[in-house]
C-alpha cells in the first residue's frame, strides 16, 4: 500500500497518477487526511498523558521512599484519573488508525509515468512481436490433440474435482515435468536462486503481497486454520523477506521457485476458458526480485529480456505488451506481459506478467535494506511468471503439431528424452 505520508505530500500528483487508472482518489484522499489530522492530535494527547503519568508515578515511588504516604495518596488517585484517561485516547488512536488502514487498503498503486492511457486490454500497447510464421497443420486446438494423443484427460479431472483441474497423462505429464525443469534451469542461469516454499500462506502474508483483501474472492481458503491455497509463488517468495532488513551490499536478491497455483478463478464461464485456457489448478515458474529503489526499473527490463530469451527458446510466436492504465493490476506500477499465439484458436494467450510494485508490496510486508549510512528504507519488489504452464503447453502442442504427431523443441528434448509426441 502506499505511505500515508506520501499521498499527502504528493497529494495532486497521486490524484492525476490514479487518474490514468479510472480510479477517482480525491473523496478518499481528503477522508485520509482529514484522518490523519485526527490522528496526530490523538497521538500529541496520548504521548503527553502517558508522558504525565511515567512522570507521577516516578515521583510516588521516591515519596514512597522518604515515608510521605500521604501525599502518595493524592497523587495515585490523578494516576488513575490520567491513565483511564490514556486508556480512551489510545481507544481512539487505534480506531483512527483502523480508519486510516482501511481507506489505504482501496487505493491502487500510483502507475509508472511510462504506463499508457487507456481502459480496458484494447488500450495496452505492444512493444514487441516475433515473427509469426504460422504452421499451416496447426488447425486443430490443444483440447482436441490432448485427446487424441491421450496426454491430457479433463473428464477425469472433472470426475475427481471438477471443472478446472486436469490431469495430465504419459508424455503429456513428461512434457509438463520438462517445462517445468527447463524454465527453472533457465531462470537459474540468470542468477536467480531455487527455493520451493510452501503451497499454504497464513493470512498476514497474503496481506503482504496484496492478494488481501483485493482478491480474497479469487483464492481458495482453509477457514479452520486460517490458511489459503497459493495463487502463485509470488505470495511465499516474496514473504520470505517480510519484516526483514537486508544490508544494502546484498541487493538486489533474486528467487526462482516452482509452485502450483490455486485460482477459484470466479465468473470463468464461456469458449475463452475451454481446455487449458484457464484452470482453477495449474503450474508455474515464478522469479521475484527484491531491489534498490534505484536499479528496479533497470531490474524491470532484464527480467523482460530474461523471460523473452526463454519463450524464444521455444520457438513460439509471442509479443509483448505494456498494460495500459486501466488494466494494470492493483499492486503494480509497471506491468509487462508475455502472450503467445494459439493459431487453432486464433488468438494471443497471456503467460507471463513482469512486474515492478515499487515499495507498495515493501510497505505492506516492511521489507526494508540498510544504507552505508546506517538509515533504513523500504526496498522494491519485483515478480514475473517465468513461465505459467497452461497456456505454453496448449500453445506448444498447437504450433507443433504435424502429420506425424507433436514435434517437441529442441531444447526440451534432453527433458523430455523423446522428440515427438506420437
Amino acid at each position: 500500500m502506499l505511505k500515508t505520508s506520501y499521498i499527502i505530500e504528493n497529494k495532486k500528483e497521486v490524484i492525476e497518477s490514479l487518474k490514468k487508472r479510472n480510479f477517482k482518489s480525491e473523496v478518499l484522499i481528503d477522508e485520509l487526511i482529514s484522518f490523519d489530522n485526527e490522528r496526530k492530535v490523538l497521538q500529541t494527547d496520548y504521548e503527553s498523558k502517558l508522558s504525565k503519568s511515567n512522570s507521577i508515578s516516578k515521583t510516588i515511588g521516591q515519596l514512597f521512599k522518604d515515608g510521605k504516604k500521604d501525599e502518595t495518596v493524592i497523587l495515585k488517585e490523578e494516576s488513575l484519573k490520567i491513565k483511564q484517561e490514556t486508556k480512551l485516547l489510545s481507544e481512539k488512536l487505534n480506531d483512527v488508525k483502523t480508519k486510516i488502514d482501511n481507506i489505504l487498503y482501496q487505493i491502487p498503486n500510483v502507475p509508472n509515468k511510462n504506463v499508457p492511457t487507456g481502459n480496458t486490454q484494447e488500450d495496452n500497447v505492444v512493444i514487441f512481436e516475433s515473427d509469426l510464421n504460422i504452421n499451416p497443420n496447426s488447425n486443430i486446438p490443444h483440447w482436441d490433440l490432448a485427446e487424441k494423443y491421450d496426454i491430457i484427460d479433463f473428464e477425469m479431472g472433472n470426475k475427481i474435482t471438477g471443472s478446472g483441474f486436469p490431469v495430465y497423462k504419459g508424455q503429456g505429464a513428461k512434457l509438463q515435468r520438462a517445462l517445468i525443469s527447463f524454465f527453472l534451469d533457465c531462470n537459474i542461469s540468470f542468477g536467480y536462486e531455487e527455493v520451493q516454499v510452501p503451497h499454504l500462506v497464513n493470512e498476514q502474508s497474503a496481506f503482504g503481497t496484496g492478494q488481501l483483501p483485493d482478491k480474497e474472492g479469487q483464492m481458495y481458503s482453509i477457514p479452520e486454520d486460517n490458511l489459503f491455497l497459493i495463487p502463485t509463488a509470488e505470495v511465499p517468495i516474496t514473504n520470505i523477506f517480510r519484516n526483514e532488513i537486508i544490508d544494502e551490499s546484498k541487493l538486489p536478491i533474486l528467487k526462482t521457485g516452482y509452485t502450483p497455483c490455486f485460482r477459484r478463478e470466479a465468473g470463468s464461464y464461456g469458449s475463452h476458458v475451454r481446455g487449458l485456457n484457464r484452470l482453477h489448478q495449474f503450474d508455474k515458474v515464478e522469479i521475484v526480485r527484491v531491489d534498490h529503489p534505484e536499479n528496479s526499473y533497470n531490474s524491470l527490463e532484464l527480467m523482460k529480456d530474461q523471460i523473452k530469451s526463454v519463450i524464444e527458446k521455444l520457438e513460439l510466436p509471442f509479443r509483448i505488451i505494456t498494460l495500459c492504465g486501466g488494466d494494470l493490476g492493483f499492486t503494480s506500477a509497471l506491468t509487462y506481459d508475455f502472450e503467445i499465439y494459439s493459431p487453432a484458436q486464433d488468438k494471443w494467450l497471456e503467460v507471463s506478467s513482469v512486474s515492478n510494485f515499487e515499495t507498495f508490496q515493501s510497505n505492506r510486508l516492511k521489507i526494508r535494506y540498510r544504507n552505508s549510512e546506517g538509515k533504513t528504507n523500504l526496498a522494491h519488489t519485483l515478480n514475473g511468471s517465468s513461465l505459467a504452464l497452461p497456456r505454453v503447453l496448449a500453445t506448444l502442442i498447437e504450433n507443433n503439431q504435424s502429420d506425424d504427431g507433436i514435434k517437441i523443441p529442441k531444447v526440451l528434448q534432453p527433458y523430455t528424452g523423446f522428440s515427438i509426441i506420437k
